[in-house]
C-alpha cells in the first residue's frame, strides 16, 4: 500500500491565486472603511491621478512639445499602473458594495486576469517607493520647485505616489504579496532598461542621466544594482507593513471577542442562579 503524497502547488496557487479566489473578500474590504466608502476613495484617488497624468501629458504636448517621449519615463509608467489599479480595484469594490457582500466580478474571471491583478497590486505597492527615493536622492534639483506647475507635478508624481501605495498596504485588507512576485517585479524593472535604451537609440537622449554609460562608466552598474536592491527593500517594507496590519487586526478581533465574552459572563451567572435558586417552600396541611 503506497502512501499518498500531497499534491504540488500549481503556478497560480504559488502566485497567490487561490481556488476559490479571495474567499474572504480581502481585496475589496478595509479594516477602517465600509466597502462603499472604500470604493469611493479608490475611484476618487484614481480620478485625481488620471487628471494629473493627462494634464502633464497635454502640457508637454502644448508647452514643451516633447510628449512623444512621455511614456519613456518610468515615473509615468508606474503612475499609469497606479491609475489602472485604483480604477480596477474601485470598480470591483463598488460592485461588491452594491451586491451587499455577495462577491465581485474578478472572482469569476479567468485565473490569468486574477494573477495579473495581484501582480499589479505588487507593483503599485513597491514601485512608488523606488520612484520617490530615486527622484529625491538623485534627480531633484533647483528646478523641482521652480514653478507652480513643477511643484504640483513633482509632489503628485514623486511624493503622493508613495501615499497611494501606503493607503493600499495599511488601509485595505489586501494580503501580503507572495514572495514569487518579487523576482517578477525586479524583472519588470530590468525590462524598463530596454525601454530607456530604445528611447536613446530612437530619440537621442537618456530618460535618466545616470543611465548614460559614457558619463557614469562603472557607476552605471552600481546604479542598476542599487535600484534592484531598492525594489527588494521596498517589497520587504510593503510585505512587512501588510503582515503587521493583519496581526494588529487579529489582535483587535481577539480583544473584542474577549470583551464580549466578559460582558456576557455576569448575565450567564445571573441566569444560572435564577434556575438553581430554590422555590418558595410549600406549606404542609394541618
Amino acid at each position: 500500500m503506497t502512501a499518498k503524497t500531497a499534491p504540488r502547488a500549481g503556478f497560480y496557487s504559488r502566485m497567490g491565486v487561490g481556488a476559490p479566489f479571495d474567499p474572504n473578500h480581502d481585496l475589496v474590504t478595509s479594516p477602517v472603511f465600509s466597502p462603499l466608502v472604500l470604493a469611493a476613495i479608490r475611484l476618487a484617488l484614481g480620478s485625481y491621478a488620471l487628471f494629473v497624468l493627462l494634464f502633464h501629458l497635454i502640457w508637454d504636448a502644448v508647452k514643451t512639445h516633447d510628449a512623444d517621449s512621455f511614456f519613456s519615463y518610468f515615473t509615468h509608467l508606474s503612475y499609469t499602473g497606479i491609475i489602472a489599479y485604483y480604477f480596477a480595484a474601485g470598480a470591483h469594490t463598488l460592485c461588491y458594495a452594491l451586491k451587499r457582500g455577495q462577491g465581485y466580478p474578478l472572482q469569476r474571471w479567468p485565473r490569468p486576469l486574477q494573477f495579473l491583478h495581484l501582480l499589479l497590486y505588487s507593483t503599485i505597492t513597491t514601485y512608488p517607493f523606488v520612484v520617490t527615493v530615486v527622484f529625491w536622492a538623485l534627480l531633484s534639483g533647483p528646478s523641482t520647485f521652480a514653478t507652480r506647475f513643477d511643484t504640483w507635478i513633482n509632489i503628485s508624481q514623486h511624493a503622493m505616489n508613495s501615499l497611494y501605495a501606503l493607503f493600499e498596504i495599511t488601509l485595505t485588507n489586501g494580503r501580503p504579496s507572495p514572495w514569487l512576485h518579487l523576482p517578477l517585479c525586479v524583472l519588470l524593472l530590468a525590462c524598463y532598461l530596454g525601454v530607456a535604451y530604445i528611447t536613446h537609440a530612437t530619440q537621442g537622449f537618456y530618460t535618466y542621466s545616470f543611465l548614460d554609460p559614457q558619463r557614469e562608466h562603472a557607476k552605471l552598474a552600481g546604479y542598476i544594482v542599487g535600484i534592484a536592491v531598492a525594489e527588494c527593500l521596498a517589497f520587504l517594507f510593503a510585505r512587512g507593513l501588510a503582515v503587521l496590519r493583519m496581526r494588529l487586526a487579529r489582535r483587535r478581533a481577539w480583544e473584542r471577542t474577549e470583551a464580549e465574552s466578559i460582558e456576557q459572563e455576569p448575565q450567564a451567572i445571573d441566569e444560572w442562579e435564577e434556575v438553581e435558586r430554590p422555590g418558595t417552600p410549600i406549606g404542609h396541611a394541618v
